[in-house]
């Protein structure tokens, strides 16, 4: 007897997808007003990299992250929101980079799975912190989208 594997697709319908136009087109604020952007990737014969450099997106990610948490105000009870914020933002990148260095297709399962967990972490971090400080709430939101699309992305990957 065979059994058929659960799926967690949603259903094709409007209402649980963002609208087209807002894909992919969150606009992060800047972290410096120098403006500068540290890539270590060289760019050849006038090529730019590929709009979908999960690697670039994740390190903005990071980076937008890092930005709003600074303006979270330090009290006790948002102190460790910051801290588990920022750490598990941060690592969602770290472990892309890590998992596209796998030395086997295991590893690189394992660490993409440890990217799954990661993003819907910055998920439960984001919801905290808009709910102890509502002022910043519509800025949680953004960076909850992009998180909530990371998190498909890699579970995405992680599946197949």
């Amino acid at each position: 007897m065979k059994h058929q594997a659960p799926t967690s697709k949603l259903p094709k319908s409007s209402k649980y997808q963002a609208p087209t136009c807002a894909r992919g087109a969150l606009k992060y604020p800047t972290i410096s007003s120098r403006g500068f952007l540290l890539n270590d990737a060289p760019i050849q014969n006038g090529s730019q990299r590929h709009v979908f450099d999960l690697e670039e997106r994740t390190a903005r990610f990071g980076e937008a992250i890092i930005g709003f948490c600074k303006k979270i105000p330090r009290a006790p009870e948002n102190n460790r929101l910051i801290d588990q914020l920022v750490g598990c933002s941060t690592s969602v990148g770290a472990n892309y980079c890590e998992a596209n260095e796998g030395v086997s297709k295991k590893d690189f399962k394992c660490t993409i799975g440890r990217c799954v967990k990661e993003a819907k972490e910055v998920k439960f971090f984001l919801r905290m912190v808009a709910a102890s400080e509502p002022k910043l709430a519509d800025e949680a939101r953004e960076l909850y989208r992009e998180a909530k699309e990371l998190h498909l992305i890699f579970a995405s990957i992680f599946r197949k």
